[in-house]
């Protein structure tokens, strides 16, 4: 294990009415909030109205900023800090997924920058400020309610990073599994895979001796496993979706990841592909995470064995520590698959024309991963593989 320091300021609220918080949890001073939102479904739904509503009661002046894509676009982040900047706006609160809140983490950031949003997501500038922030949280999936990371795609360039900063904090997250009841079922799906994507790429990591973070991370695929299938069957569940979203907070908030860095190439080589596709994120997961464990299968066939029997249940006997590990990865690409997720690039239609684009992509910065490092011929392997 490494030497670590963690530390994580988002308060979270959790559970049934804890919207009514929200007069608690404003910080002072703040006269006109922008809600932030994507495609309109919290109006539909009414969670919108009923933010607005109470933000209204508590005096404050309420402005909105929707259109935020799944994959959010760079130019609707610069519309946003120039919208916050004309408007003079003091405080975001992001309602929604993961797109919503990474795209309003990076138009808070943004709006305290004179320049454009990409010098800020390329690492070029380190942002010294951002305007505060909060969620109310509507999609289990992510975690970026209560981390500061944000993924950006430039659609211009066909270019989509991940990029954070301890400024990208929300101050608090407002989590009501009652507001996931809208999700609907490929979503939901999609979430699920998400999640259960950000504890392998944590998994797969090269320290040694983390037995306290491999147990967790084990213990949390587990509870997914098991209460997934339930919730496909039973959308309205509270049950269920308080669950899935708890465990879709723990697996990204950093604690999982205490004593080590994950490897997060898999998610390197997805954002390549919906940068240039611009399909959905965790779609794209569920069809290359597969393929990245075969292509690294031999990099430590035990740790393969470990997940294999620990996370579903392998049995050992008799075999080599490979062939358990590669029963596990059909498992765990049956189970997604079961679920209702892709399972080849070719179910969004993407064939190989584009290969050496999204290969080009990928390996943008040099070589990746921390589990094993790829170049560029390993992406395309891999690539080839999920077509």
């Amino acid at each position: 294990m490494e030497n670590f320091i963690y530390y994580n300021p988002t308060k979270l609220v959790f559970g049934r009415g804890q919207l009514e918080n929200l007069d608690n949890l404003m910080p002072e001073g703040v006269k006109r909030v922008l809600i932030t939102y994507g495609g309109g479904s919290v109006k539909r739904n009414g969670i919108f109205a009923n933010v607005q509503k109470k933000l209204n009661d508590l005096g404050y002046e309420v402005l909105e900023f929707g259109g935020i894509e799944p994959n959010p676009r760079l130019s609707t982040v610069n519309k946003g800090a120039q919208f916050c900047k004309d408007n003079e706006i003091d405080f975001l609160l992001a309602v929604g997924g993961g797109s919503v809140i990474d795209c309003t983490k990076t138009i808070a950031a943004a709006s305290k920058y004179d320049g454009d949003a990409w010098d800020l997501v390329t690492k070029k500038v380190q942002p010294e400020d951002a305007l505060p922030l909060g969620t109310v949280l509507t999609l289990a999936a992510t975690g970026s309610e209560m981390n500061a990371g944000a993924v950006i795609t430039n659609w211009e360039t066909n270019e989509k990073y991940g990029w954070g900063s301890p400024h990208l904090y929300p101050q608090f997250s407002i989590l009501n599994p009652v507001h996931t009841y809208s999700v609907p079922m490929d979503q939901t799906v999609y979430g699920i895979v998400d999640m259960m994507s950000h504890i392998f790429e944590q998994y797969f990591h090269q320290p040694t001796n983390s037995p306290v973070q491999d147990r967790m991370c084990e213990g949390v695929l587990r509870t997914i496993i098991e209460t997934a299938p339930k919730l496909i069957n039973n959308l309205d569940s509270y049950e269920y979706r308080e669950t899935i979203m708890y465990a879709g907070t723990i697996a990204l908030n950093g604690m999982l990841q205490m004593g080590y860095r994950g490897d997060w190439a898999s998610h390197n080589i997805e954002h390549a592909v919906s940068a240039v596709y611009d399909i959905p994120h965790a779609g794209g997961l569920a069809i290359i995470f597969p393929n990245w464990m075969k292509h690294n299968l031999d990099v430590q066939p035990e740790r393969f064995k470990q997940m294999a029997t620990r996370v579903f249940g392998v049995n050992p006997e008799g075999k080599t520590d490979r062939e358990v590990g590669l029963e596990g990865i059909e498992r765990l690409s049956q189970f997604w698959t079961a679920l209702g997720a892709p399972s080849r690039l070719a179910d969004y239609d993407i064939d190989d024309s584009k290969l050496d684009l999204m290969v080009d992509r990928a390996m943008k910065n040099g070589p990746f991963g921390n589990f094993n490092k790829l170049q560029d011929n390993d992406v395309k392997q891999i690539l080839t593989m999920s077509l």
